[in-house]
């Protein structure tokens, strides 16, 4: 499994993309077939060769197609088909910056959904296809990177900040670390305010995307631990759970997985779009 993963280098393109990623899995890699996908409040462009076949499960079905794909923000878990060689080219956008970069125009944000998508659709002047920037991911990812920030760039000049984005982005930087009904008097702004603003931009909650933020920082913590390292009572204070139990409902409702059957398949449950490779 190749993967690689960098930041934008250009200032107005990385307002709005978080980092460029290269996922490849050859016929005798030895790797999970079916990993799963944390939940995640940003969204992804997924660039494919045009004839593979990507398939998601979801809570509620599949979703399947081929090609280059928009992976929306989504508050499940879903399940991957790795059982045969692929390749992803990735770019991971920050939370809600679809809303500034106009992609949806009109549209309440998308979540839980995966849409096809052509690169030809999306970048009218483009010379290249899918092929050629997945070629020149595998061969240099500084120039793919360049190459990537010179397409973005465009939308990034063009973008539109109002007041819900400028209030979300404050929200942002301060969610992590703060007491969401307290916010709104941090930012000045009413709790009300700060609430609609934040749904408008993202489609999430202040609190559903608190929640998504906590349990990718908790697995990413966990997947850097061996089992004999792991303390779920330290583990469950760490990030902020009122106690064991506690901790042990989040995981199950999240990603269907208690902890001693997370310790055991943690890899199984590592983001590997734009986050912990799953190798």
């Amino acid at each position: 499994m190749i993967h690689w993963l960098q930041p934008s280098k250009i200032p107005e393109v990385a307002k709005y993309i978080e980092c460029y990623w290269l996922i490849e899995k050859h016929s005798d890699a030895k790797s999970f077939d079916y990993p799963k996908l944390n939940p995640d409040p940003s969204a992804h462009l997924i660039i494919s060769p045009e004839k593979q076949i990507y398939h998601y499960d979801m809570n509620l079905g599949t979703s399947e197609g081929k090609g280059s794909h928009w992976l929306f923000p989504h508050q499940q878990t879903f399940q991957l088909d790795h059982s045969k060689p692929f390749v992803h080219l990735g770019v991971k956008f920050h939370i809600g910056a679809l809303y500034s970069l106009k992609l949806f125009a009109g549209q309440r944000p998308i979540l839980d959904s995966i849409e096809e998508t052509r690169l030809s659709r999306l970048f009218t002047d483009l010379c290249e296809g899918e092929i050629q920037l997945i070629e020149l991911a595998r061969s240099n990812s500084d120039l793919c990177c360049k190459k990537l920030d010179s397409l973005f760039l465009p939308w990034a000049l063009s973008s539109h900040e109002d007041q819900h984005s400028q209030i979300t982005r404050k929200a942002l930087q301060a969610l992590d670390s703060a007491i969401i009904s307290e916010l709104g008097k941090q930012l000045y702004c009413s709790q009300r305010t700060l609430e609609r603003s934040f749904n408008r931009v993202t489609g999430l909650t202040l609190k559903q995307c608190q929640s998504m933020n906590k349990l990718e920082a908790m697995l990413e913590y966990l997947y850097q631990r061996d089992s004999d390292d792991i303390d779920w009572v330290e583990i469950a204070f760490r990030f902020g759970f009122s106690d064991q139990p506690h901790l042990i409902r989040y995981l199950k409702k999240q990603i269907g997985l208690t902890p001693k059957t997370y310790e055991k398949e943690r890899r199984l449950t590592i983001d590997v779009y734009g986050g912990v490779s799953s190798t």
